[in-house]
């Protein structure tokens, strides 16, 4: 399939996330997502007023489910989203019921596997329950807590060819990506490139990241885009 990059709007604002959208797209971002310090702050409304200022624009709802499933993924489907995020520690029949709540609405649902003891088995149980895209994903706390100690911190490269080999669903790998390594994430197999903090946000605030993060971008999905096609055995359906 062919690369595709996402923003993570991890920001605390509507209008603080629209503007970043708009300039996240101009400089070719494909996919916007509703970072979670957004829904938290501005619950489905953020979904709902991105939607109408982006109608054509696919939305992520990262609300990292944990329970009440159905219901969570109803509400951001009906609030406008196309996507929304289930945790893999969440209990299974969690899993079940959102993954049931996508293909009642006609949305996609990805599977995060933050915080399992084992990330390969973690991404392969999402996809076995259902989950359409795995999320490979090292925690902003645990980084930080880590870096802190004085140790090196992990990143989601160190697993990523072993994610990518363990499913067939397309792989997207999240968690303090350099730039470099955010334009890698295609050669390892994982065609889902997300762009968060520190890149687009800046992780102490929780708001849009300073200098000129439209030329970042730009340079970044330019470089993602000439990619050309990534193999994926079960590639993802935009339609």
């Amino acid at each position: 399939m062919l690369p595709i990059v996402q923003i993570s709007l991890d920001v605390t604002t509507i209008e603080e996330a629209i503007r970043t959208s708009e300039l996240a797209l101009r400089a070719g971002v494909d996919w916007l997502e509703a970072g979670t310090p957004l829904i938290l702050s501005a619950g489905t409304q953020a979904i709902r007023e991105l939607r109408a200022r982006f109608p054509d624009t696919p939305i992520v709802a990262d609300i990292k489910c944990m329970d009440g499933g159905y219901l969570e993924a109803e509400m951001m489907a009906q609030a406008g989203a196309n996507s929304v995020v289930v945790m893999a520690r969440a209990h299974p029949e969690t899993l079940r019921v959102v993954c049931k709540a996508g293909r009642d609405y006609g949305i996609k649902i990805m599977g995060d596997n933050l915080g399992c003891p084992d990330m390969v088995a973690g991404a392969r149980e999402l996809q076995e329950l259902g989950c359409e895209v795995v999320i490979h994903h090292i925690g902003y706390d645990e980084r930080r807590g880590i870096s802190a100690r004085g140790e090196v911190a992990p990143t989601p490269m160190d697993q990523l060819r072993e994610i990518v080999a363990a499913v067939e669903v397309p792989v997207q790998a999240v968690g303090g990506l350099t730039i470099e390594q955010a334009i890698q994430t295609p050669l390892y197999g994982a065609p889902l490139v997300v762009i968060g903090a520190p890149l687009a946000v800046n992780p102490e605030r929780f708001e849009a990241a300073g200098g000129n993060l439209e030329q970042v971008l730009k340079q970044i999905c330019d470089e993602v885009h000439a990619h050309g096609d990534v193999p994926v055995r079960r590639p993802l359906e935009l339609s």
